[in-house]
């Protein structure tokens, strides 16, 4: 009888794409993943450690595991194993915490600690360990780590400096999961924009995978202004396949919280960015990062940010309370501001990001629009997302998952498109 495991991912895609990794090498090694939350005999946590809050959460996860079942094998790997550090000894719901360098040998390292209960991975394993994934678009990791030092990031600590894949072992894993059903692919990683091995930067692997047969869609993860940007816009205004959605985090409207948080750009920097990319590509969905009560962000601060995001067409708004994170610069800073200060700003930006989303939805009315389907419910609508990020109800026969389908828009409500496959000449 195999072993089982289950996999709890908490965070970012570049998380989700890593565990679609890790489950791929189980499945290799002999185990049978289960879904999380079922009495197991390895539970690993993949956890996050961008907030203390995030932190939390992990450690959480890890003591639900052990009262579902006492027994089970627990692991803490991802970011708070490397941030924790020696505070997780004696940690009676973590078994094993294994750090970044490490966690994609899991099995390995189980076999070798209790080789009497976990089998030895296989000796020679497949070229090519293709993720897997639970998801209708394939998360494609092409980098990782950043050394930006944002005052309030603790990514550069957790994940080290900037290292990218190889274009080739790239390629490969793209064509596996086309292979596997998938026609959109996601590509991530910790800072996105500084992908680059050897000459190729990210719109030249862009460019060579796009060749790829059976790819129909690729998406961008967030990207940092000031890497790569303005070369991705101009190659998204005249691609097929990369879809119109770029998400590039502001942060702060106000110059000086951003030069007080670390960020390598000011307001008006970004703003012509912006206005660059409208231009290029004038049916562009565009989200960003803010966070909110930043230490030191007075009214004025504060209002510099909404006049920004008043002013620029934004889609989809992740809004954030700034939260302190030990190990940051930003942690000792003066001035924090108090929570209840934060909720109100939060609500104030939360209202403006619901207008411009209705907006945005709205601006395709009449209109066609190509969306990959995610799911069918039960009364035979499908649900899935535009090229633009923009969610979708579908009506329609024979709709499938993972299928990209052309669709009429005929209503926008709380920004979700309501859409029939058909042409819009057929109405």
């Amino acid at each position: 009888m195999k072993p089982t495991v289950s996999i709890k991912t908490i965070g970012c895609r570049l998380n989700q794409a890593e565990t679609a990794a890790i489950t791929a090498q189980f499945i290799q090694a002999g185990y049978q993943p289960i879904p999380y939350g079922s009495p197991c005999d390895v539970t690993v946590i993949h956890g996050c450690a961008i907030t203390g809050k995030a932190e939390h959460s992990s450690l959480y996860a890890a003591r639900q595991a052990k009262r579902v079942d006492p027994n089970t094998m627990v692991i803490l790997t991802g970011c708070p194993a490397e941030t924790l550090g020696t505070t997780l000894e004696g940690n009676s719901s973590v078994d094993l915490a294994i750090r970044q360098t490490d966690k994609f040998s899991i099995p390995n390292i189980l076999n070798r600690h209790h080789p009497e209960r976990f089998p030895a991975p296989p000796i020679s394993p497949p070229t090519l360990t293709l993720p897997q994934f639970d998801t209708k678009r394939a998360l494609i990791k092409v980098q990782d780590g950043c050394d930006f030092h944002c005052a309030y990031c603790i990514v550069p600590t957790a994940r080290g400096n900037p290292v990218s894949r190889r274009l080739p072992e790239i390629q490969d894993e793209i064509k596996g999961v086309i292979d596997a059903g998938f026609s959109e692919i996601v590509l991530t990683g910790a800072n996105l924009g500084r992908y680059q091995d050897r000459a190729f930067r990210l719109v030249d692997l862009i460019q060579t995978i796009e060749s790829i047969n059976g790819l129909k869609r690729i998406r961008l993860s967030s990207i940092e202004i000031t890497t790569t940007e303005r070369a991705i816009i101009d190659h998204m205004a005249v691609s097929s396949k990369l879809c119109h959605f770029l998400h590039i985090p502001l942060q702060s409207g106000d110059d000086q919280i951003l030069a007080s948080m670390g960020r390598r750009y000011d307001s008006t920097t970004y703003r012509q960015t912006i206005d660059y990319a409208i231009h290029q590509i004038p049916d562009l969905g565009l989200g960003t990062d803010i966070i909110v009560g930043f230490p030191g962000e007075d009214d004025r601060a504060f209002n510099n940010t909404v006049s920004l995001v008043r002013d620029l067409p934004f889609s989809n708004l992740h809004l954030f309370p700034y939260s302190r994170r030990s190990g940051t610069r930003a942690d000792i800073m003066p001035n924090q501001i108090p929570e209840s200060q934060k909720k109100q700003r939060l609500q104030t930006l939360s209202l403006i990001g619901e207008t411009k989303r209705q907006l945005f939805a709205e601006s395709f009315l009449g209109k066609s629009v190509d969306v990959l389907i995610e799911r069918i419910d039960e009364a035979g609508y499908g649900h899935g997302w535009t090229t633009q990020y923009v969610q979708t109800r579908l009506t329609g026969e024979g709709l499938q998952p993972r299928q990209i389908v052309n669709a009429c828009v005929t209503r926008a409500e709380a920004g979700v498109l309501e859409a029939s496959v058909k042409s819009c000449d057929d109405r």
